[in-house]
């Protein structure tokens, strides 16, 4: 389809699995960093917990930080001692090196949308007065660091089109600052607000001042510090933050995270009650046309997940998945809000309903569909008008909008189909392209299919397998496998320049819908979390062997990854079946079961993983917990953890330990190394080169441990 040069430099090809001196079985160990043990042994419920590398948790010492320069010593060593690296480097460079935008939104009659133009460090923000305008620059924020680790996290118009509220990030941390720009000059005001986490800015309809989340400031170290206590504040623009308005608090419920926003109309503020990340949550609301808006309670039970989507007045709709594990749309009338006076728009469906929007008259339901995005459109009550016609397999989102706008964006994207955005028009059905991404590789070589096994317990698991056209199934493949299986999250096609350079080097690229996520509702999720965790780790190795019997691949070409509680599967993973793995890559993990709920927002994740101070919740935990599931002298396949220092949602601490506690036990030459990035945190907001950078890394690693080669001529 596009045509590109690029081709691969023969000349570097050195690696063949029998004289790789790093493949898995043979015996030519690194040298390691000397790691302090300290004699540090908690007893919980009667069980004695050795930690002695407890002292690479104070991520502000000294030997802490050399610790650190040490292993990146190594790991960069090893690296750049890998034939191939520097032309990974180059080939990732050139396919990233694409045009990328974010999704539409139209407010005051403006369009306002993000775009990279390939290497830009972050993506600017536009505006323009028509969707068919030039549009000019809003916000660069590369020009906001050299060194491009200042990032624009979320942007939020107010209603007039006037007034843009951005809330930037620093070197990848969860906190975030909040600027206000006039849209007209393209200068920032005054207003500057501190300590923000996990909020947007949600503007009343005079445009006068937004609704925002925030907590205390730190008094110890802000990437560590524990997060509590959260509250909903008002700020009016022009204003200083300290003469913010307190609009709600729990101080009887630390952990309550407290969100709100004002509905489309103006009239009610929004008020979200959830409880660490447990789907089930409360919904209050104020009338904000009283002269003296009181808090209302209308579903103070957290007994399911409601998600506002709209309102017709004192009529208000849900997205909820009570009485309905896969999802339901239902009316309540504030004024009547008993359950018997509730009214059911969109029934719950075979498929599992990942959420509705209200736009142009209409509720546009996005649905999963064994992992593939399904669209219907429905009508005010909630009869089906139309599905919308979708390109191929693949994933979805967005589809915002106004209730009386029938305009609306998506984006579409699959394994080789890079995000195409779509102007949407909801009465008609008009589908047409607003911009389509060219990238330098070639999508019809080729080809994904989705396939379903059977699990230990003999649960029927999906999986989508992606690789060129014509393979022959030998078992010799390279294959890379990815899992989440968590919080609910689904995992679906997308696309990603890592997948193409995998697949270009002759790879196989698979996704196991493991348990735990939120693929096929409530009770998907409920099977992979608390007492029923070990599900997701048991259905990751079954997708491990039906590769191999199924002659993709065998164990010594079978590479794992995942980040974040993927982290956690992919550790857990090598630990209990390292006979079924040959690589693995554990991006910023849950790694300490014991004390995740220490730091920072840890303590919200006890709704899937359990509490490590109830006994019940630590003797699971213990069962699984990577760091201490190690055993000294056994042969675990090569690892590479990654992390960056400035990760205030899984702290750095989790992977520093295990590492230290994994080389010291390893019983054979497979390596296992960390790379702790600068200036980076737990994902977000990461720089185009560090993207690249960390990218060649990873596939230098799996292709030196896995035994590979670079293809000659073009990329395959």
């Amino acid at each position: 389809m596009y045509r590109y040069t690029f081709l691969w430099s023969a000349a570097l090809v050195t690696l063949v699995a029998s004289t790789n001196p790093f493949a898995a079985g043979d015996d030519a160990p690194l040298r390691y960093p000397e790691t302090r043990k300290i004699d540090q042994v908690d007893t919980l419920f009667g069980v004695e917990i050795a930690d002695p590398y407890r002292w690479l948790e104070d991520l502000d010492a000294p030997e802490t930080a050399a610790w650190v320069a040490a292993q990146n010593e190594v790991t960069f060593g090893f690296l750049a001692g890998t034939p191939g690296r520097d032309t990974l480097g180059a080939r990732i460079t050139a396919l990233i090196d694409y045009e990328r935008y974010g999704l539409p939104s139209k407010e005051g009659g403006r369009y306002f949308y993000s775009r990279n133009d390939g290497l830009q460090p972050q993506s600017v923000i536009y505006v323009a007065d028509r969707l068919d305008a030039e549009p000019r620059v809003l916000l660069d924020p590369n020009k906001l660091s050299a060194d491009g680790t200042i990032a624009v996290r979320g942007t939020f118009v107010s209603d007039d089109g006037q007034w843009l509220a951005y809330t930037l990030t620093s070197g990848g941390s969860d906190w975030n600052e909040i600027r206000v720009r006039n849209v007209e000059t393209g200068e920032d005001s005054e207003d500057h607000i501190r300590w923000v986490k996990f909020s947007g800015a949600s503007w009343t309809r005079d445009n006068a001042g937004f609704y925002y989340t925030r907590y205390d400031e730190p008094t110890g170290n802000k990437l560590e510090q524990v997060n509590r206590f959260p509250k909903l504040m008002y700020h009016r623009l022009g204003t200083a933050q300290s003469e913010d308005r307190l609009v709600y608090e729990r101080p009887d419920q630390p952990d309550w995270g407290i969100g709100g926003g004002v509905t489309e109309d103006g009239r009610y503020l929004i008020i979200y009650l959830s409880e660490g990340t447990k789907r089930e949550n409360r919904i209050y609301y104020q009338e904000l046309t009283s002269e003296s808006p009181r808090t209302v309670p209308l579903l103070d039970e957290a007994d399911a997940q409601y998600s506002f989507v709209g309102n017709d007045g004192p009529r208000f709709w849900f997205f909820t998945n009570l009485e309905a594990p896969r999802g339901r749309l239902v009316e309540i009338d504030i004024r009547q809000p008993e359950r018997v006076n509730w009214k059911e728009l969109i029934a719950e469906a075979a498929d599992t309903l990942q959420g509705v929007s209200a736009v142009g008259g209409h509720f546009v339901a996005e649905y999963l569909q064994d992992a593939k995005s399904r669209v219907v459109v429905f009508d005010r009550t909630g009869q089906r008008v139309r599905d919308v016609d979708l390109p191929t397999l693949g994933t979805t989102g967005g589809f915002g909008g106004k209730w009386d706008d029938a305009e609306t964006f998506f984006v579409f994207t699959s394994f080789v189909v890079p995000p195409r955005i779509y102007r949407y028009d909801v009465t008609t059905g008009e589908r047409t392209l607003f911009r389509e991404p060219k990238v330098a590789f070639d999508p019809e070589r080729y080809e994904t299919k989705q396939v379903f096994y059977p699990s230990k317990d003999g649960t029927r698991v999906p999986m989508f397998i992606t690789h060129r056209k014509g393979l022959v199934l030998d078992g010799q493949q390279p294959t890379l496998l990815y899992g989440y299986g968590g919080f609910n999250a689904a995992m679906t096609p997308s696309f990603s320049v890592s997948r193409v350079v995998w697949l270009e080097l002759g790879g196989v690229y698979v996704l196991a819908n493991i348990r735990g996520g939120g693929e096929y509702g409530r009770e998907w999720h409920d099977g992979g979390k608390l007492e029923n965790k070990q599900n997701c780790f048991d259905d990751f190795h079954a997708a491990a062997e039906w590769l191999i019997a199924n002659q993709y691949t065998r164990p010594a070409r079978l590479a794992i990854e995942g980040g974040s509680n993927g982290g956690l599967l992919v550790a857990a993973c090598i630990l209990q079946r390292p006979d079924l793995y040959g690589a693995g890559v554990a991006a910023v993990g849950v790694l300490d079961m014991l004390r995740f709920h220490k730091f920072t927002i840890g303590w919200a994740w006890k709704s899937d993983y359990g509490d490590p101070d109830v006994e019940a919740d630590f003797r699971t935990l213990l069962k699984y917990s990577p760091l201490h599931n190690i055993k000294t002298g056994t042969c675990y396949p090569a690892l590479l953890a990654t992390t960056g220092d400035h990760d205030d949602r899984v702290v750095p601490s989790h992977s520093f330990k295990f590492i230290a506690a994994l080389q010291a036990a390893q019983g054979c030459a497979n390596p296992v190394l960390i790379r702790v990035e600068t200036r980076a945190g737990h994902g977000a907001g990461k720089p185009t080169q560090k993207i690249i950078e960390e990218m060649a890394d990873k596939y230098a690693f799996l292709m030196r441990v896995l035994g590979m080669t670079l293809p000659t001529g073009e990329p395959r």
